[in-house]
C-alpha cells in the first residue's frame, strides 16, 4: 500500500478512547489483519502559502478541497525517498496523487529550484504549485500509526493514529517527532478506507460502542491551534 501512487475512496474517521479502541480491534480480528507495513512512525510537511489559504479554503467547507504535503515512513535522510502527495476532496470522494522522490528533490521541486519529473502526477504537482506560488513547508505533523487491511478486500483498510502532534519549526523530515498535542493522550483517531460503506460488523461495533463519524482534520485542527495562539500573542502567525 506505501507504494500505491493513486487512490480513489471514501475516508471515515472516527475519535473514541482506548476501552472503545479495544472493542473495535475485537471485532476486526475475524475480517481484518494487520497490513504489509502494520505500524508506521508518520511524519508530514504540510505545504501552505504564507498565510495558510490552503487550510483556510478547506475550512470554509467547499465541495472541492485539496492539501500538498511531503511524506516519510518513518525519519528520512535528505537523500531518501519520501513522498509528495496532492490530497483532492469532491463529495466525499478522496482522489490522492503522490510520486516518490528522494528528500532534498522533493524540497528542490516545492521550492522551485529543482525541475518536477515529467510524469502525469509530476505535471499535477507543477500545476499546483505554480498556482499558489508562494508554497512553502509551513507545518510538521506526525503520528504512530497502525494499520490494518481486510482479508476477503484487501482495499478495505483501517488504520489508527496517536500520538498526534505538530510544530511550526524544524520543518524536515530528518527529525524526531516532538511537537504539541492535538488529541487527548487517552483518544486514538480511527481512519477507515472504503470504496462504497462500510461492512455490517464494523457498522454494528460503532453503533454498540457509541462512536460517530467525525470530520477532525489533523491539519486544520493544528491551523486552529496555530491561530489561537497567535490572537493570544504565544507564537507569530506568519
Amino acid at each position: 500500500m506505501k507504494n500505491q501512487m493513486i487512490f480513489q475512496r471514501y475516508e471515515f474517521k472516527y475519535r473514541m478512547n482506548f476501552r472503545q479502541l479495544q472493542a473495535v480491534l475485537a471485532a476486526m480480528t475475524p475480517y481484518m489483519v494487520p497490513d504489509e507495513y502494520s505500524h508506521s512512525s508518520i511524519r508530514n510537511l504540510y505545504l501552505d502559502t504564507p498565510d495558510f489559504r490552503l487550510i483556510r479554503r478547506s475550512l470554509e467547507g467547499p465541495v472541492y478541497k485539496e492539501k500538498l504535503r511531503v511524506r516519510s515512513y518513518g525519519r528520512a535522510g535528505k537523500d531518501a525517498p519520501v513522498f509528495v502527495e496532492l490530497k483532492k476532496k469532491y463529495r466525499s470522494v478522496v482522489y490522492k496523487r503522490r510520486i516518490a522522490l528522494p528528500q532534498r528533490q522533493a524540497l528542490g521541486c516545492v521550492a522551485g529550484t529543482d525541475p518536477w519529473p515529467e510524469s502525469q502526477i509530476g505535471a499535477e504537482l507543477a500545476y499546483a504549485a505554480d498556482f499558489y506560488k508562494t508554497l512553502r513547508p509551513a507545518v510538521f505533523l506526525s503520528y504512530e500509526r497502525d494499520s490494518f487491511r481486510g482479508v476477503a478486500d484487501e482495499e478495505f483498510r483501517v488504520t489508527f493514529d496517536r500520538k498526534i502532534r505538530y510544530r511550526r519549526d524544524q520543518l524536515t523530515l530528518d527529525s524526531d517527532t516532538a511537537g504539541i498535542s492535538i488529541l487527548p493522550p487517552d483518544q486514538v483517531l480511527m481512519e477507515v478506507k472504503v470504496a462504497g460503506g462500510l461492512p455490517l460488523w464494523m457498522a454494528r461495533v460503532l453503533s454498540e460502542q457509541n462512536i460517530f463519524k467525525t470530520s477532525f482534520s489533523k491539519y486544520g485542527t493544528a491551523y486552529g491551534d496555530i491561530l489561537r495562539k497567535s490572537r493570544r500573542g504565544e507564537i507569530t502567525y506568519a
